[in-house]
């Protein structure tokens, strides 16, 4: 993928000959390269600007010699007089690689197929960290500032150790008046779909069990920190068909009895819904699906102590008799549960026929239940969709007019990107500022918020290889396994940051009827435009974020 960088000149610190460490600062919109010999062009900088509540990245870059090393590193408070952010509120790792490709588009392959090539991605923990020789690694840093703290600027620094010799690398955090408010109160509709079967896999625990919601609560925590707002949940088994290396499971029992009625058990469901809850993650609950990508539904058959399975369609009889008895004593659970308003039957790319005929089972059968949809745009349903997700290659379908109606209904317009779309896009090979760019996409075309299908549907080694059998490397996650995190995670949830100080700084200048800040925040927002991203997405992002700073 074509990029442009600035370049500035920057001083390297070496700790000795004999340890043959080069430190300098870095730009945080570069994945550097593991090898040394590749050259870099950047943009060094050691300082950057912050509202009060909001995260900030910064990147060192440190380049070892001959010899394998073993480096050290520690964050310090950063200290504007007597006002302090803590030590604590700084964290990051090194930037370890892991196996990319290139964009293919959609279809499946040999995971090898399109090359195979380390990529700086996945933050770790480790500390102290041991680089092979003649290598080269970011050191990523997350400044959290806090709400409450004074305005000015704060001075820090990070120390290295390596053979005995400390460093100390100083960098500066200008915190600004304005105040970001909490993630759970963003505006922004981030819906990435949670996968809780990869995490029992991975962590080689029961699923379900106390110590598989013991080691879940970690990622959602650090999910509810950027703002989401959907918790995913299923209905069915294989809703998508075990599209994933781990496949979704049911939430749900259904039971055919032996007097040929129908039992559902919604023990598990309750018990993630609350604990999603319970993470901060509790707007919507979206269930999937109603119309799956392979039509056969499985089911507990009591007389026969087995698992069978029908199959059928919307617009069979049989499907509307399927799902008319479970809608009917869904919905009536949800409501004695207080959760029917916040939950939707939700679909994903399906045909215009099918969701009719869906459709028309929901209202005949649990009036009142809410429906999402991630796919085409069909003015034919759109009034019956109350979360409605276009592809980036579709929502033009979205005039002015229509999610300016959307709104005032109290609906959800939103966008995804997923395997056909290039950039902007969160592969593991995207361009770090491309991550950031698509909250502001949202911001450029009026929407609510975006979606993407995987958070976390992990590879067989995700911390080794994002390489999959179907999509482009790094398309069915954002996050590393024991809540590693990622520099598109990073980057994504800097953007719907920026997204939320536009949408404050709007209407504080309209409350206060200031016409002349509302058009330099109109031409503003004019600078991000989706046709130039493939020329410098870092200059576009960089760009308009210092312009909101500067406001």
């Amino acid at each position: 993928m074509k990029r442009v960088f600035f370049v500035m000149a920057f001083v390297a610190v070496a700790f000795s000959a004999m340890a043959q460490i080069e430190v300098r600062w870095g730009s945080a919109d570069v994945r550097y390269p593991v090898d040394c010999a590749t050259n870099v062009s950047d943009r060094a900088q050691n300082s950057v600007t912050a509202w009060r509540g909001e995260r900030v990245n910064l990147q060192l870059v440190v380049e070892n010699g001959a010899e394998e090393n073993t480096v050290e590193y520690s964050f310090s408070d950063l200290e504007c007089g007597n006002s302090v952010i803590p030590a604590s509120n700084v964290v990051g790792g090194f930037v370890q690689p892991v196996l990319t490709d290139r964009f293919t588009g959609c279809g499946r392959h040999e995971v090898d197929a399109y090359g195979e090539v380390p990529v700086a991605d996945r933050i770790t923990a480790t500390n102290p960290a041991i680089l092979d020789a003649d290598s080269r690694r970011g050191l990523w840093l997350t400044v959290q500032v806090p709400q409450d703290v004074k305005p000015g600027t704060y001075k820090g620094y990070v120390e290295l150790a390596c053979d005995g010799k400390k460093t100390k690398h100083k960098y500066t955090v200008k915190v600004l008046g304005h105040t970001l408010p909490a993630p759970k109160d963003w505006a922004f509709h981030l819906d990435l779909w949670q996968n809780p079967y990869a995490v029992a896999r991975v962590h080689n625990v029961e699923l379900w069990s106390k110590e598989h919601f013991d080691v879940l609560r970690p990622y959602m925590l650090k999910l509810a920190s950027g703002g989401q707002k959907a918790i995913t949940a299923t209905l069915i088994d294989r809703p998508w068909d075990g599209q994933t290396y781990d496949p979704f499971g049911s939430m749900v029992t259904w039971v055919r009895k032996a007097d040929g009625t129908w039992w559902y058990d919604f023990t598990i469901f309750d018990r993630w819904v609350e604990f999603m809850m319970s993470c901060g993650i509790d707007k919507e609950i979206t269930c999937f699906s109603m119309i799956p990508w392979k039509l056969s539904f499985r089911y507990y058959d009591q007389a026969t102590h087995s698992h069978k399975y029908i199959e059928c369609a919307p617009g069979d009889e049989a499907y509307a008799q399927f799902w008319g008895g479970m809608l009917s004593a869904f919905a009536a659970h949800l409501k004695e549960k207080g959760w029917f308003e916040k939950t939707f039957i939700s679909m994903d790319e399906r045909s215009l026929q099918q969701m009719q005929a869906a459709i028309k089972v929901i209202k005949d059968y649990a009036p009142g239940m809410k429906i999402s949809m991630a796919g085409n745009y069909h003015p034919e349903i759109e009034a019956d969709i109350y979360d409605y997700c276009l592809d980036i290659f579709a929502y033009g379908a979205y005039t002015p007019e229509l999610v300016a109606k959307r709104r005032e209904q109290g609906k959800v317009s939103t966008y995804y990107t997923c395997c056909s779309a290039e950039y902007p896009n969160l592969f593991t090979f995207s361009a770090p500022a491309d991550a950031e760019f698509i909250a502001l996409e949202a911001l450029a075309k009026d929407l609510d918020g975006y979606l993407r299908w995987a958070y976390n549907s992990w590879t067989v080694t995700p911390e080794e290889d994002s390489r999959f059998t179907a999509w482009p490397a790094g398309d069915t996650y954002v996050i590393y396994p024991f809540c590693l995190s990622s520099i598109r995670w990073e980057r994504l949830v800097q953007g719907i940051q920026q997204f939320e100080k536009y949408r404050i700084l709007l209407a504080e200048a309209k409350a206060k009827g200031n016409t002349s800040r509302v058009k330099a925040l109109g031409k503003l927002l004019k600078t991000i435009d989706v046709a130039k991203i493939a020329a410098d997405s870092g200059k576009m992002v960089n760009g308009f974020r210092n312009g909101l700073n500067a406001m």
